[in-house]
Parts: structure tokens; sequence; C-alpha cells
């Protein structure tokens, strides 16, 4: 029986390349909807509802707005943050 061994380092640099091809299939699939994005980050979502980052930490926390989370990153489809605006600000 042959044993690799894995270093920190490794995992290290296979996490880097993960989320770079995660990246990857992000910017493809947002490239193919005509302008509209699929994927939004944190800042574009806050802009588009005009809320404060405390606001949208709360919609996460309360389940709200659904997100991913890649790397340090949160991203939010878009039509979630559709159903936001036309539902008001969730609140009742």
């Amino acid at each position: 029986m042959v044993f690799d061994i894995l270093t920190k380092e490794d995992l290290q640099q296979f996490k880097k390349e993960l989320l770079e091809e995660i990246r990857q299939v992000l910017k493809r699939e947002n490239s193919g909807n005509s302008g509209d994005k699929e994927w939004l980050r944190s800042r574009e979502v806050r802009k588009k509802l005009d809320i404060s980052p405390g606001t949208l930490q709360n919609l996460r926390i309360t389940g709200i707005l659904p997100f991913k989370k890649i790397g340090g990153s949160m991203y939010y489809r878009s039509s979630d943050v559709d159903k936001m605006m036309e539902g008001g600000n969730g609140n009742g």
C-alpha cells in the first residue's frame, strides 16, 4: 500500500486553485446572461437595495436573503435580490 503525504502547503495550494476555478465558473455564468449578472457581490446588493452593511448582514442571519460564501466573499443570486425588491424589505 502506497501513501502520499499531504502538507499544509499542498492543501493551501489546492484551496487557491479550487477558489480560482469557482471564480472562473461564476464569471462565465455571469457573462452569458446578456448583461444581467446571475450572482451579485455584497456591495452590489447593498447598492441595489439601498441598505447598509449591517442590514445586509441581518438579512443573511435571519435567512431572508440566501447567499453563498466563496473564499471570503459573499454572493447572492440576482433573482433573490429582485424578489426582495418586489416584496419590500422583508419585515412584513
